[in-house]
Order: structure tokens, then sequence, then C-alpha cells
């Protein structure tokens, strides 16, 4: 299987060569040309055409080639659909869809200026995916201190020091209106757009950005959401009716699979399980 893309890659054109060749052809071979060949070269070739405008395997709405063909080939992979976050943020300069986002971008795009042979990019490039991998498969959840007592210690008084200054503030008065957008719209099936909000708050994303976690329990824009949707649905699992599939809607999920696994993430059990475990209460 031929694939063919625009040249200099960075993220996604990097990203999705590593998917293919991990999860749907080991032998699948890229190619890169020039923007305006594409297409042209993709018949010559007879190759998929990708990462372009007007292909089946693009971007789709705010939605990047990635998350297309984890979709387009139903990878359930627990760490590929964390990865598609972070790809997502990094290649459409959302950083605060995933706080690895920025982190990814930077390394690719000192990955590009280094080296500027396309086929030593892709190869080298595909190390960086192979360690991402291994990292949302094993230690998504370990911290960089937690395997130093000392170092340990010293941030955790580094961050009791911060609460207890935070406490002392005072809160804008931004914070509560930001707190109401965010429950006016967490039943919605509803992206959070930071430059969106930013413009109804009168305030500078970047400002916001930076600012949010202080006031949202040490929480980036994205991981806050999610909480929030998800003690709405433990209550409603709790003191109500509705099927799984019902409150996956009512909480602003697209669909169930995802309520699902974040909903596992969250609590350690999915939504069927801790509905059983309430009802024997």
């Amino acid at each position: 299987m031929k694939w063919i893309t625009r040249e200099r890659p960075k993220i996604d054109r990097i990203a999705c060569p590593w998917l293919i060749r991990k999860f749907i052809d080991p032998d699948a071979v890229f190619i890169y040309v020039p923007f305006e060949q594409v297409l042209e070269r993709a018949a010559e070739f007879n190759a998929i055409p990708f990462d372009i405008p007007d292909v089946e395997f693009t971007h789709y709405k705010e939605e990047c080639t990635f998350d297309y063909i984890v979709k387009k080939y139903k990878i359930e992979d627990p760490a590929v659909l964390i990865i598609a976050a972070i790809v997502r943020g990094a290649d459409t300069d959302r950083h605060e869809i995933a706080a690895e986002s920025a982190g990814l971008w930077a390394l690719s795009a000192g990955l590009a200026h280094n080296i500027t042979d396309d086929q030593k990019l892709l190869e080298t490039g595909m190390l960086l995916y192979d360690a991402l991998y291994s990292w949302a498969s094993h230690l998504y959840k370990q911290k960089h201190l937690q395997n130093s007592p000392f170092e340990k210690m010293l941030h955790e008084v580094y961050n009791k020091f911060l609460k207890d200054k935070k406490t002392a503030a005072k809160t804008p008065s931004w914070v509560k209106d930001l707190k109401d957008l965010i429950q006016d719209q967490i039943d919605a099936q509803f992206t959070f757009d930071l430059k969106k909000i930013s413009g109804e708050l009168d305030m500078n994303p970047s400002y916001l950005s930076r600012e949010f976690s202080k006031y949202f329990e040490d929480l980036n824009f994205g991981e806050y959401v999610r909480k929030q949707r998800i003690e709405k649905a433990v209550h409603l699992i709790e003191n109500s009716t509705y099927t799984l599939t019902e409150i996956a809607y009512l909480t602003g999920f697209s669909d169930q699979s995802h309520f699902t696994r974040i909903f596992k993430a969250q609590t350690g059990r999915n939504p069927s399980a801790y509905r059983k475990k309430n009802k024997k209460k």
C-alpha cells in the first residue's frame, strides 16, 4: 500500500504513517512531494493521498487526519486514543486539548528544522511516536517525581505553598463567569473552543489558558470539562432511570464508546459496572 502527501512533514504527516505501519500495513510506503503535485503523483504511483484538502483521508471539522484513520480502521487501542488527542492538539494549535500537545509540536518542529531529507525525517519521527506509544501504554499516569522521594517531598511542600497562596488571593470575577459558562454547556455535545470562550469573557486566550488551572482544581481546560461531565453522569446513574446511552448524550458525549472510555478513566469502572454496584447498595 502506497500513501502520498505534501513535503516537509511535522505532525499529522508523520503521526499517520506511524499509525498505518503499526496497526494497518507494516509494509506501507510513504511519498512526500510538493503540495501542488500530490494528486497528480497519487494517480501516477497508485498511491492514497492524505492530509491535504478534498481527499478522503483529511481533516474533518475540528479533528485531524490521525483521528479519521483511527475511526476508519476502528482502532480501539487505549494508548492510541490518548495519542490521538495529543496529535489533534498539536496539529491544530489547540494545545489546551492535551498537556503534551505543545511538547509534541516543539519536538516535531525541531526535528523538521534539523533534518532536511523527508524520508530520514519520517524514520526519525517514527521513533518519537514509538516512545509516545510506550508512554501512553505504560506510563500515562506516572509522574516524573514519583521515583525520587526527596524531590517528591519538595514538590509537595511547594504545591502546598502555592495552594495556600491561591486560597489567600482573591478569586477573579472571570472564574465564576467561566464556571457558569461551562455548566451551561456541560450537557451539550459542544466543543469548548478556547478562543471563542475568551471572546465571550473579553480575555486574552493565552492568559486564560495559562491561568485556568490555578482556579480549576489544577486541571487543564479539557480535563476539567471531562471531570464535570463525568460527575454529572455519576449523579444521573445514581439518581435516575436513564439508559447509559441517554446519560452519555445528556452529559455531552458524542457516542457511548467515548463516554465509557472517559468514565472508566475517571472512576476506575465502566458505567455499567458502576450502575450494577450502585444498585447493590
